[in-house]
């Protein structure tokens, strides 16, 4: 999950994002950002100086790479806290990933002024009149490159105000944090046991194409297979295939070819280690060939699901249905 955190000033979002870190997320803030690179020129983080470098980030960087920078350094797996989201395009830059999902924290004026008081970071207004004037400017912009508080809390998955203790916060974060994992989508059981024979495809030593195959029972692989040459043999990429290697035309040549398809070894792997393909389905990265559709319709196997479609005759699709095979294109 990626969680993105927004809101006024001094509302509380510092205090979300030290409960989500307590809680197992990765923390990134888009202002650590900025003041990384003033410190770096030498220059005070005050607000001014954050707000000024942030509207100079997104002019010349694009509006959404502040929240790019911080995702090239996500660890894969965990949770991440996003902090201090304050322009629309970051919010639309960080829809494009999985499982984003954008808080927006708020508390009523007053309590915000004290806080930020309390706090007391440079810049920071003394009165309540200049702490309202001071956000009024950050709230919206003719400057699409400036802060645009209004339209990215506009944007917002969830929203709390933060009006109590600590408890009752906590208590709000973990509610948004239940409600998001719940709308957290897993891949299907057809795109999970693709995705695997992608990765088995780069296996493949095929000069030509990768290709591979995983067969499944109960959800569950039993076997797996990528087209390339025998066991014990050169490798077709290693000189092992002249055919593959004269670049043939597809379709032709075939008996020259010394390529076993994935299908194939798939299944022959299971026969050499005596595992049963009876009701099993297949996952194919490409459609099987005539001479693949009767390995599979012999062994046993019940189900072919398979990525991309490849021009063949229609004896396999025939056959398929003949035997009872189900196939499907997803």
């Amino acid at each position: 999950m990626i969680l993105g955190l927004t809101g006024r000033n001094a509302a509380g979002k510092g205090e979300v994002a030290e409960f989500l870190k307590k809680g197992g997320f990765e923390y990134f803030s888009l202002s650590d950002e900025l003041r990384d690179g003033l410190r770096a020129r030498g220059v005070d983080t005050t607000r001014d100086a954050l707000i000024a470098e942030g509207r100079r980030v997104r002019t010349e960087e694009g509006l959404g790479s502040l929240a790019q920078r911080v995702t090239r350094r996500f660890t894969h797996g965990l949770n991440q806290a996003v902090d201090s989201i304050r322009n629309p395009e970051e919010v639309r830059f960080l829809r494009t990933l999985p499982d984003f999902y954008l808080l927006a924290v708020d508390a009523p004026p007053a309590l915000r002024f004290e806080r930020a008081r309390l706090r007391a970071r440079p810049g920071d207004s003394v009165d309540l009149p200049a702490f309202e004037a001071a956000e009024a400017r950050e709230l919206q912009s003719e400057d699409p490159a400036a802060q645009q508080l209004v339209a990215t809390i506009a944007l917002a998955d969830f929203q709390i105000v933060n009006d109590g203790d600590l408890p009752a916060l906590h208590d709000k974060v973990r509610e948004v944090f239940r409600t998001a994992a719940g709308r957290m989508k897993r891949l299907s059981w057809d795109d999970y046991f693709l995705a695997i024979a992608e990765v088995v495809a780069c296996r493949a030593n095929c000069a030509k194409r990768r290709v591979a195959a995983v067969v499944v029972r109960d959800q569950r692989i039993v076997s797996t297979g990528y087209n390339g040459t025998p066991r014990g043999t050169k490798n077709c990429t290693d000189g092992g295939c002249k055919r593959c290697l004269d670049l043939a035309p597809s379709g032709s040549g075939l008996t020259d070819c010394l390529c076993s398809h994935a299908e194939e070894n798939a299944i022959v792997q299971a026969a050499y280690h005596g595992v049963s393909l009876r009701g099993a389905t297949i996952y194919c990265t490409f459609q099987p060939c005539v001479l693949c559709t009767k390995m599979i319709v012999n062994s046993g196997i019940s189900h072919v699901v398979y990525r991309t479609a490849y021009p063949l005759p229609e004896a396999a699709g025939n056959m398929f249905r003949e035997a009872g095979v189900t196939v499907r294109c997803v």
